[in-house]
């Protein structure tokens, strides 16, 4: 199905998330989560900075003296697909930087598992956000995705979201101010996610209010 067309808006928040082709697994390794976050980081930021092809101990290099071109507010990675809320800080920043993320990965990702051939299913999907509530529940959404499957029973045992530097750890990655804004403190916003694990759970229309229903 093509993706609808999205008037990407600077500023604005959009849920960006994509599953494997024919829904096979693409997060296969820890190595391979630890990858798709590195490309992350690498492409929020603007040129020029050293090729990602080169870069071999990541976290020693400094590319934030670089302007960056989106924030990326929280993720999630499964093991057949992706969550993205991001915010675009100059136009077709959200276009450009999937393309990057998405080529990257897939060309390590076949590369390393000896395959070829698209890894994602088609274009990315993408979703604004319209209202602060939507912002909020789509937050805590992404965040809930591991515990709803059934992947951890504890959200914070759960290494591959950006859930456990909402709670109280730090990551670089993250922008995570639109949200936690909204809370007098991060335990505040540590209950407002927790609180709703078993209801997530119960009501399957949770899902269908924030992203489509084929994912």
């Amino acid at each position: 199905m093509p993706q609808r067309f999205i008037p990407y808006v600077v500023g604005n928040f959009y849920h960006v998330y994509n599953r494997g082709v024919e829904k096979r697994v693409t997060f296969m390794s820890r190595r391979d989560h630890e990858r798709f976050l590195e490309t992350l980081y690498y492409y929020q930021f603007s040129d020029p900075k050293p090729k990602f092809s080169t870069l071999h101990r990541f976290k020693t290099v400094d590319f934030e003296k670089n302007p960056k071109i989106i924030d990326i507010v929280c993720y999630c990675f499964m093991p057949n697909h992706y969550h993205l809320l991001v915010r675009p800080l100059e136009d077709g920043a959200v276009q450009e930087f999937m393309k990057k993320v998405s080529d990257s990965y897939t060309r390590y990702f076949n590369t390393k598992h000896s395959r070829v051939g698209p890894l994602f299913q088609g274009a990315y999907k993408a979703v604004a956000v319209e209202t602060d509530e939507q912002l909020l529940q789509l937050s805590r959404y992404i965040h809930l995705n591991p515990y709803i499957s059934g992947l951890v029973k504890n959200l914070v045992d759960f290494a591959y979201s950006s859930y456990a530097s909402f709670i109280g750890g730090s990551t670089s990655l993250c922008a995570k101010e639109p949200v936690l804004e909204f809370f007098q403190n991060r335990g505040k916003y540590r209950d407002f996610v927790e609180d709703y694990t078993d209801y997530a759970v119960s009501v399957s229309s949770f899902k269908e209010q924030l992203i489509d229903s084929e994912e």
